[in-house]
């Protein structure tokens, strides 16, 4: 059997190399040519699969039977078209879930240190309430903070009670954070759902944040915004046009970096194993690894404070001793002037250095400390 597996998966070896032949290609370069002679394909969110490649590769006599995403998103892929031809498909829901959270909360963090506000005086509307939606609403509540959201679908299968029109958002909410996946057509089509309307309806002060997808935000609407009022923020890990987004957006971005929200080597991994799960299991072989099989000890396991912190600080500090936001902007800004701006794009995520999780970092609080074990915990540290 013969696997092709995006250069960028980490652990493939590991898992897919017991299975067969392992072949690596960067995820732009996966169309119907690299699928002649596979049987198996593992992929990120970068490699669009259409129904053209789809189809293409199948008339070229490809054997492929299964295809894997390891990512939460699924829009990349056609699975209709892998339907008809009889091809196996699987998704990593919530692999990168905590990873993204961690993103929203250091940006969040950052951007109130910057410009002088506390988080906890802010009301955040949360758009989309899913994997990563409702990881984001249990730790901001958790840490004290008035969240709304607004989740139609989930409040159509569920009940509307505790869910909000995006409009109650736009109206009520200081923070903004995109959580949806594309959507394109239908009564909950996700495309443009911040249009150039709802963006001039912003109030002043307003923070947007986009982790979902890009084509979700109308950019130049965005940019219009950011440009002439120059009176609401946007954090954007998510852009229209990938890799190629524009320059002017970035530039007004008060945070802009290059689609890694979910890149923590936990997320990938776990994303790498849940694919390697429903491989074996399409093949009726057993699951030898487990995730903890692929995970390294982490760079800094403990960390003590002591004291002398307020609860936002003390969160931050522990953020940024596992991961800091401002050095994934500072590198999409270096090496986009440098590239060019699709080749600097790719070039930040396929060379991304070493991230974990927060919840990898477990805190040692001193006598002066022991009041934020309640604020650090809600943000999803672990606390001795």
């Amino acid at each position: 059997m013969k696997i092709l597996v995006d250069a960028n998966v980490p652990g493939a070896e590991a898992c897919f190399g017991p299975l067969g032949e392992l072949v690596r290609l960067p995820g732009r370069e996966i169309d119907a040519a690299a699928l002649r002679d596979v049987d198996a394909l593992v992929i990120r969110s970068i490699t669009r699969l259409d129904a053209a490649i789809i189809d293409a590769a199948k008339a070229q006599g490809s054997r492929l039977r299964f295809v894997g995403t390891c990512t939460i998103g699924t829009d990349h892929v056609d699975q209709a078209a892998l339907t008809r031809h009889g091809i196996a498909f699987a998704s990593a829901p919530g692999c990168n879930a905590e990873a993204v959270v961690d993103y929203v909360l250091g940006s969040l963090l950052t951007l109130a240190e910057r410009e002088g506000w506390r988080l906890s005086e802010r009301r955040v509307g949360i758009v989309g309430v899913g994997n990563v939606g409702g990881r984001l609403r249990q730790r901001l509540v958790a840490m004290g903070l008035e969240c709304l959201a607004c989740d139609p679908p989930r409040a159509e299968r569920e009940s509307s009670e505790g869910f909000h029109d995006l409009k109650t958002l736009i109206d009520e909410c200081d923070v903004l954070c995109l959580h949806t996946p594309l959507v394109r057509e239908g009564p909950h089509a996700t495309r443009h759902l911040l249009d150039a309307q709802r963006i001039a309806e912003l109030a002043p002060g307003t923070l947007l944040l986009n982790a979902g997808r890009g084509d979700c935000i109308d950019g130049q609407a965005l940019r219009q915004r950011l440009a002439g009022q120059g009176d609401v923020s946007a954090v954007l890990d998510v852009w229209e046009g990938e890799p190629g987004i524009e320059p002017a957006l970035r530039d007004l971005a008060a945070l802009a970096t290059p689609h890694i929200a979910g890149h923590s080597l936990d997320g990938k991994v776990r994303g790498t194993h849940q694919i390697y799960t429903a491989l074996v299991r399409h093949l009726g072989l057993p699951a030898r690894l487990g995730l903890d099989d692929l995970l390294p000890v982490p760079p800094v396991s403990r960390l003590v404070l002591e004291g002398g912190l307020n609860p936002e600080e003390a969160i931050r500090l522990c953020l940024r001793t596992v991961y800091d936001v401002r050095r994934d902007h500072d590198s999409l800004q270096r090496e986009s002037r440098r590239q060019g701006m699709a080749k600097g794009f790719d070039a930040c995520r396929a060379n991304y250095p070493l991230r974990r999780e927060l919840s990898t970092l477990t805190v040692e609080l001193g006598a002066e400390a022991v009041s934020l074990a309640p604020w650090l915990r809600g943000a999803g540290l672990n606390v001795n």
